[in-house]
Formats: C-alpha cells, sequence, structure tokens
C-alpha cells in the first residue's frame, strides 16, 4: 500500500506527539516508542505487514527529511547513548554524536527550535518536559543525561529584566526556575551514568549562591558527584562566552571517590579571529540602516555620560566578539562587522552558526537553517559552543567507555 505525501500530511503532522514519536522511532529504533508508533499508524492507515517501511515514508513525506545531514551511529553500533533535554537547535546532539553516542530521546519546547532541530537530525524533539506523558516516551536506560536547562532566570540579564518587571527569579520563577526540578526528577528515576548540564557564567552566584547550592545539594542527594568549572568558547570560536559547565558520575556505578578532572579537558589556545569566518558577499540587508546606526550611537553616548558601559560592540576584525545573545536579532549591536564605506553589518545566520561552532560551508554536512533570520538569530544566541561541549564530553565518555570495558 503506497502512502502519498498528502495523506500523511493531512493526517498527522497536525499531531505534535505524534511527529515525535514517529519520527524518534525510526531514527532510534527503540521500543519505547513502537507501541505508540504501530497505533499512530494503524489508527490512520489500517493495518500493515512491514510497518517499518511505512515510517521511513513517513519521514521522507510527511517531514521533507530525504537526506539527513547528521544521522548519528546505527542503532546497534553506538558507543555510548544519551538524551537531550532542553535540546534547542542540538548543540549537544552535534557534539555528542561526533564522539559516537546516539541520542535516544530529545526534548524542546520552542515550535521553531524542533524545526531546525528536525532539518538536521531527521527527528521531531518531544516538548514540554514539566507533562507526564513526555517523559513516559524517555527509555528507560541511557548513559548520559545532557541539555541546558533555561538559563533566563539565572543570567545577569534576566535577573536584571525580571528585578526591573517586579517578577520573581532563580527557583521562584514558577515557570521557568523549576524547570530543573524536572532533570531531577529524571536523573531519580532513569539512574543514567552521568549528567551533562550547561548554564550561563551568573549561575554560581546567582541569589548569592543559594541558586548554585540547591542544584548542587540536589544532586549529590541522588547519589551523584558533582564538579563544575566556568569554561570559556573563546579557546574554539572567537567569541568570549563563558558558561558554567555541571558533570556528575552515578557513585553506585563508579563508587564513592568518583569525580569529574575538568583539568583533562583540552583547551586550544584562544587565538582564534572573526575575519577567519566571515562571508565575503554578504547581502545588502545586513548592513544597518542610516537611523539604526545613528539610534545606536547616540545611545551608546548618551550612557557613556552616565558612567554605563552599554553601547554597540563593533569587533576588531583580528579578535573575538562579545557574547551572542537570543536577542542578537533586534538590531544585533552586541556584534556589528565594519565595513568600508558603509554602515556597518549584523553577522548573517551562517556566521553566527559559525561563531558557535557549527559546520557550515561544507555541502550536504552543512548545518540546515529553516526558519526566518530572526527566529535564527534567537535560536544560535541559545546555543551552546558545540566543539567546547564535544572536548568535555570526550572525557566524560572516556570514563563510561573505560569503565565499560
Amino acid at each position: 500500500m503506497a502512502v502519498k505525501p498528502s495523506q500523511a500530511k493531512s493526517s498527522i503532522i497536525t499531531d505534535e506527539l505524534d511527529t515525535a514519536v514517529l519520527t524518534h522511532y525510526v531514527v532510534t529504533q527503540n521500543p519505547v516508542y513502537k507501541e505508540r508508533a504501530y497505533e499512530i499508524t494503524e489508527s490512520t492507515y489500517g493495518n500493515f505487514s512491514e510497518p517499518e517501511v511505512l515510517y521511513q515514508a513517513v519521514q521522507k513525506n510527511l517531514f521533507n527529511v530525504t537526506d539527513i545531514p547528521f544521522p548519528g551511529p546505527e542503532p546497534g553500533t553506538e558507543k555510548f547513548t544519551f538524551i537531550d533535554l532542553f535540546a534547542g537547535i542540538g548543540g549537544f546532539r552535534l557534539a555528542l554524536q561526533n564522539l559516537g553516542g546516539l541520542c535516544l530521546y530529545s526534548s524542546e519546547y520552542d515550535k521553531y527550535a524542533q524545526k531546525t532541530y528536525l532539518a538536521n537530525f531527521g527527528e521531531t524533539p518531544f516538548g514540554d518536559i514539566t507533562k507526564e506523558e513526555t517523559k513516559s516516551f524517555i527509555p528507560q536506560d541511557f548513559d548520559i543525561l545532557c541539555g541546558g536547562f533555561p538559563c533566563q532566570p539565572f543570567s545577569i540579564a534576566g535577573v536584571s529584566k525580571k528585578n526591573s518587571l517586579g517578577r520573581k527569579h532563580g527557583f521562584e520563577d514558577e515557570k521557568q526556575g523549576n524547570l530543573f526540578f524536572h532533570v531531577a526528577e529524571i536523573i531519580e528515576k532513569h539512574r543514567p551514568k552521568a549528567f551533562f548540564l550547561e548554564n550561563v557564567k551568573n549561575l554560581v552566584s546567582h541569589d548569592k549562591g543559594n541558586t548554585f547550592k540547591v542544584i548542587k545539594q540536589t544532586l549529590l542527594d541522588l547519589g551523584y558527584s558533582f564538579d563544575h568549572r566556568v569554561l570559556n568558547g573563546k579557546h574554539f570560536v572567537p567569541q568570549h562566552r563563558d558558561r558554567t559547565i555541571m558533570v556528575g558520575f552515578d557513585k553506585s556505578v563508579f563508587g564513592e571517590d568518583i569525580s569529574f578532572d575538568f583539568n583533562l579537558v583540552k583547551l586550544p589556545d584562544a587565538d582564534k579571529k572573526i575575519k577567519t569566518i566571515l562571508k565575503k558577499d554578504v547581502d545588502p540587508k545586513y548592513t544597518l540602516t542610516n537611523n539604526l546606526w545613528n539610534y545606536l550611537q547616540e545611545y551608546s553616548k548618551k550612557h557613556k555620560l552616565k558612567g554605563n558601559g552599554f553601547g554597540f560592540g563593533l569587533v576588531n576584525m583580528d579578535g573575538i566578539t562579545r557574547t551572542i545573545s537570543a536577542r542578537y536579532y533586534k538590531d544585533g549591536s552586541e556584534i556589528l562587522i565594519p565595513q568600508d564605506g558603509l554602515n556597518p553589518r549584523r553577522l548573517t545566520p551562517d556566521e553566527c552558526a559559525a561563531l558557535q561552532g557549527y559546520p557550515v560551508n561544507k555541502g550536504k554536512k552543512s548545518f540546515r537553517i529553516p526558519v526566518s533570520d530572526n527566529q535564527a538569530y534567537k535560536q544560535f544566541g541559545n546555543s551552546v559552543v558545540t566543539p567546547l561541549i564535544e572536548a568535555v564530553g570526550k572525557e566524560i565518555t572516556n570514563v563510561i567507555t573505560s569503565f565499560k570495558d
């Protein structure tokens, strides 16, 4: 029985959970998805003697993913397994797949980030991780839980904004801050061998260190080790980007004395130059208008007179940029590229990808950006520096795989 693309699109694509289940089953072949995947297809198309053929057709026809750039290892050939929480556009996944890891489950709330994730990994992430139905599809066994839980409640910018609005932050933020406890709940239930978490630099000092103490103690109470360090992405890309990296191992597996030695993480010389990732021919639409450029200059002057450091960031072409943020889409002010005889310009989405260490200009192995420029700026601003994650991940997996041997 042939499945027409129009049939599939009208019957399945409207259901976010079904989309996630079907693509996860195609990619991982994990039995946790099998029963629901059969139910979805049988209720829509009737019984099939070879349902796997249908799932492949669904993936190609329904999701327009015929050539996945970053498929990961074939199930059964992986060196380790992991799940990708608060997955964004897949920075953790890309890094750990490069090390031979198989992603068994992904979760991401934002629909535009889901679209980018699907385009690159052939899989639609599950949605709201606070829902029990979403959690019910997490496979019982996997080696590493990884992810960057939302940082808005803990970041310097986020705290400042929430204070100005009279809103709570940190663990008192009912919608975002408490998401960490869903991570802890999943760790407690599934007992992965390790966790690998990332957050903003300010996490360690937020609320006079109390927020970080709660995070650390929660994970220690679950029987895991806990080590952390603030690492800078500038060792891998031409961008100043400090992030708090947290790693822990299950003491019931590795013993009470297990710890993670961040000194083993190989950090190259921080000698990267922004000019090495810039495109030569850039669409004029990325050049700032006269109105916006004048506004940014006046805004900077006003704050300098007040003794504030606010202003635009015109980069040194032989140096590195400021930290790119999710607000970059608004005016691009933190990273502006000088141009001879013209107003400065913003980075293009491809350049933002390169600034975070994603592969670009590599043909079919280039990272795909299927969303608008504004959404792309948000996504890369929220992302991790993928080669930094890979460098840390390499040492985590060395512990896990050596223990298996």
